[in-house]
């Protein structure tokens, strides 16, 4: 049976890598991509959806009748120009609401990006941030929920980010130092790894850490 995914984040460097995936994936026959602008891909399999992200209703309309939602959102600091209350409205406030919509709509499976390290108990507001979405989610109690907490990401970004480009080419060098949860990892292994799970009629939810991810490619 095909399944139709709405997925969140496209333009992103996971996101991006799991689109590429989805359009050549027989399984998903239907694409919903929702973003705030227009996004030009060539595939008959897509459709993509502008929303107002503040509003609640357009989560829950783009999403009903889809079997599987997928979100790579995400912000820096530079973007918000380091405001953390604008922050917060990304990396939480629109995750939160995606997994509202899932839950109204019973969708099968919500997949989204975390971060190695996350802990609402953390000091550092990042990581706080990131175990407080979480927390929040997995709440809702969701048909089933897969959580993936990659560190620093592997591949070409669209934007340009001078310190995490200076950071993909040491990092690499020591992670034989590092722990494994900590290690950097591909974007194409992460992207890999979510659809290959969505696919499984998995319940509750799981947290994906970097040997997690990558037993599963």
């Amino acid at each position: 049976m095909n399944k139709s995914v709405t997925l969140f984040g496209s333009t992103g460097l996971i996101g991006s890598e799991v689109l590429k995936l989805l359009i050549n994936d027989n399984y998903f026959e239907n694409i919903n991509i929702i973003s705030r602008k227009k996004i030009s891909v060539d595939s008959k399999k897509i459709k993509n959806y502008t929303i107002d992200f503040s509003n609640l209703r357009d989560y829950k309309k783009i999403i009903k009748k889809n079997d599987v939602v997928i979100a790579s959102i995400g912000t820096t600091q530079s973007k918000v120009n380091f405001d953390k209350t604008e922050y917060r409205k990304v990396d939480y406030d629109i995750l939160l609401n995606i997994a509202i919509a899932c839950k109204s709509n019973e969708v099968s499976s919500f997949s989204f990006i975390s971060t190695a390290g996350a802990n609402a108990k953390s000091k550092n507001f990042y990581l706080k941030l990131k175990g407080e979405i979480e927390n929040s989610i997995i709440e809702l109690g969701l048909k089933s929920c897969l959580i993936f907490r990659p560190s620093l990401l592997l591949g070409k970004r669209n934007e340009f980010r001078f310190g995490e480009i200076i950071a993909q080419k040491f990092m690499p060098l020591i992670s034989f130092l590092m722990k494994s949860n900590y290690k950097p990892i591909k974007a194409t292994d992460v992207a890999k790894s979510i659809l290959n799970e969505t696919r499984k009629k998995m319940k509750g939810y799981k947290i994906y850490h970097y040997n997690d991810i990558l037993s599963v490619l």
